[in-house]
């Protein structure tokens, strides 16, 4: 076995050198005031990447997945309504954990590999007014298409109707403005664009979003991910205990947003449109497909049908084995055909594009 793998999948990414090393650091007590000023310093630094003033800008406690149910337990009570996009895996995701906490959903959808058209889901908002919460996938993991997200909040500021955005590939890595584009909740995760280990997700929530919180008739159905409580445990004076947060991830993630800041959050755009671009015109020379349509192609996360008549499985499992890099299989309607190739946070770099294409050369041949 490789010791040393590149993680060029859909995530986890290659974290960068500064957040591994900050795992090290010494573990400290989840009330400690040291913990809680990185906790600070965290949100200072997510609210530059999330380009927001939002107070509630914080880390929850686990993978991308619990921001989304943060995001949704806490906005949505019982016999609500939300629109969800769903054109790939994570929409789909949106809807089950909707469904579960009891809210009724209406779809808006389009086929995979193609992005939704925002007019559409604004109609959807129109047709169902009354709809606590829109949701839609900036960064479609499964597909690397990115949806259209800034025309959608101008049209939702005048509605009761929040706009939450998933951000979970997209932030650190492409164009997303939070305040500028009126997004009420977002949430995202450590081990993508922003090159720390897997553990936290980064939420904001907007004034709309904390009123709407505030309002509920009934408690947040999930204790462990209600974003009020977990607003009092890290961000109030003084602290209210909630769960032992882990300060070693807390440090990793702070780290790897450092690095981030230090490069500069356009810039760092820049270095990811760059390299995926390099990427997306190396694969079809040796005769890959690009499954996502060009304006609405993701730089950070490629979704790559293969030659016809290779088995993607038995290909990429022998990538792993000899070359010792990771690619991630297709998901869905992709399944057993796509690779999905993550160029993203410290691994978005030539050096990263030369090395696959020269193994798959290599593999092919």
């Amino acid at each position: 076995m490789h010791e040393d793998r590149l993680l060029l999948g859909p995530g986890p990414s290659e974290p960068y050198p500064e957040a591994m090393e900050a795992l090290t650091r010494p573990v400290l007590g989840h009330l400690d005031p040291e913990y809680l000023a990185v906790i600070r310093e965290i949100r200072e630094r997510l609210q530059q990447v999330f380009r927001t003033t939002n107070e509630l800008t914080l880390p929850v406690s686990g993978t991308g997945s619990s921001g989304m149910e943060a995001c949704l337990a806490s906005l949505l009570e019982v016999g609500d309504t939300i629109i969800v996009g769903v054109n790939g895996y994570f929409g789909e995701r949106l809807c089950e954990v909707a469904r579960r906490g009891g809210a009724e959903v209406v779809r808006v959808e389009a086929p995979w590999g193609t992005p939704i058209d925002p007019a559409d889901l604004i109609a959807a908002q129109q047709a169902n007014p009354h709809a606590a919460v829109l949701a839609v996938v900036a960064a479609e993991t499964s597909t690397g298409v990115r949806n259209d997200i800034a025309p959608i909040g101008a049209a939702l500021a005048q509605t009761d109707t929040l706009l939450l955005v998933d951000a979970v590939t997209a932030l650190g890595g492409t164009q997303l403005e939070i305040d500028a584009w009126q997004v009420d909740a977002s949430y995202s995760a450590s081990q993508k664009c922003l090159g720390a280990p897997p553990g936290l997700a980064p939420v904001t929530l907007g004034a709309r979003a904390v009123a709407r919180m505030k309002a509920r008739k009934t408690p947040v159905r999930s204790f462990y991910l209600d974003l009020g409580l977990l607003h009092e445990y890290f961000l109030a004076s003084p602290p209210t205990y909630h769960h032992t947060a882990s300060s070693t991830l807390a440090y990793s993630l702070n780290a790897g947003l450092g690095r981030l800041l230090e490069e500069g959050v356009e810039q760092v755009w820049a270095r990811h449109e760059r390299i995926g671009r390099l990427l997306q015109s190396a694969l079809p020379e040796l005769g890959f497909g690009l499954i996502a349509p060009e304006a609405n192609r993701l730089p950070q996360l490629t979704a790559t049908t293969l030659p016809s008549g290779l088995d993607e499985g038995s290909l990429r499992k022998r990538l792993l084995a000899e070359y010792g890099i990771e690619v991630g299989g297709g998901l869905g309607a992709f399944a057993g055909r796509a690779w999905r190739i993550g160029m993203m946070g410290h691994a978005a770099t030539e050096r990263s594009v030369v090395t696959l294409i020269g193994a798959v050369r290599e593999l092919l041949a």
